[in-house]
């Protein structure tokens, strides 16, 4: 669809170096600077999402297939940020309907974030690692080398 926002991000050749990697039913893709909400100098690194390549609005239209490669993607994007950023913990939510395309999202805690940040906004968290687009993209590399 060419008003959904995933829906262009996912044919935005420009894009391709957030993409951690991706199967015939998802995406999974590092937050980009410009999003429906505005544009940012700097994004929480590690932010990823793992996005439905097919236009659904939510969990519950994944086919059995989808549904299973959100798991087997969420999962492994956990593990790699774990074992390649140091994250202590990953949280997974699907949240929002800022855009109505499904998309989880995977977000980790680093060292020193205190536990009682888990339910406030990763903005707020302090010193929570940011970085620019070449920064973003270093991390996805990084991600991607994590088997």
């Amino acid at each position: 669809m060419s008003d959904c926002f995933i829906c262009a991000k996912h044919a935005d050749p420009s894009l391709a170096p957030l993409v951690v990697g991706a199967d015939e039913h998802v995406v999974v893709a590092h937050l980009p600077l410009v999003t429906p909400a505005g544009a940012r100098k700097e994004v929480y690194l590690g932010h990823l999402f793992v996005e439905a390549r097919r236009h659904v609005g939510g969990l519950g239209e994944l086919s059995p297939a989808e549904a299973a490669a959100v798991g087997r993607h969420a999962a492994h994007a956990a593990r790699a940020l774990a074992l390649s950023e140091g994250a202590e913990h990953v949280y997974a939510a699907v949240v929002g309907h800022g855009v109505d395309h499904f998309h989880l999202h995977v977000i980790p805690r680093y060292p020193g974030t205190p536990r009682e940040y888990w339910w406030t906004r990763v903005d707020e968290w302090p010193d929570a690692p940011r970085g620019d687009a070449q920064a973003a993209a270093a991390l996805v590399e990084r991600l991607r080398a994590v088997d």
